[in-house]
């Protein structure tokens, strides 16, 4: 069920996904389970590891989780048609209400962290954050901060310590 894969040959659709529609991110601490949409972000290669760097505003309920348990996970649709459920995680808070039962997505354990990943998408990444800045709006530019910026990002490089497909599960 669970095949590794090598995290280069999907950098270009990570990189499309985030463009159309955006992935799921997903975080848990010991007392919540949380999953949300993200259009940024991206997997580069940074202290000898492979990284995929995620934004999470502070005001954002994954935000806390993601802090508390030093880990997350993206899951990414290939094949499937998940735009709904990523429009609804994109636009509703897990501070009211579940979005795995009102999106009806799955979580399922993941290989290697505790975080789990969205059974309905085919692509994996288990990430352990090693590192986390939030943005500095001084060294941002004047016209990127006028667009997009009410509030900033945190930005939190996980390291990828797993990369999988499951296939065949919905």
């Amino acid at each position: 069920m669970y095949q590794d894969v090598q995290i280069t040959d999907y950098l270009e659709i990570v990189y499309q996904k985030l463009a159309k529609g955006g992935v799921f991110l997903t975080a848990q601490n010991q007392s919540s389970l949380n999953t949300m949409t993200i259009g940024w972000g991206g997997i580069t290669h940074f202290w000898a590891k492979p990284i995929f760097i995620v934004p999470v505003r502070r005001s954002r309920y994954t935000y806390d989780l993601i802090d508390s348990a030093g880990e997350f996970t993206v899951s990414v649709p290939l094949e499937a048609d998940l735009s709904a459920q990523l429009r609804f995680c994109g636009t509703h808070s897990g501070r009211d209400v579940d979005k795995f039962q009102s999106a009806g997505i799955t979580a399922v354990p993941g290989q290697v962290i505790s975080t789990p990943v969205i059974a309905q998408c085919e692509l994996h990444f288990e990430c352990k954050t090693v590192y986390k800045q939030t943005m500095d709006p001084a060294f941002l530019d004047a016209a990127v901060q006028e667009r997009w910026y009410p509030d900033y990002h945190t930005l939190y490089f996980g390291e990828i310590v797993a990369c999988y497909r499951i296939d065949g599960v919905k």
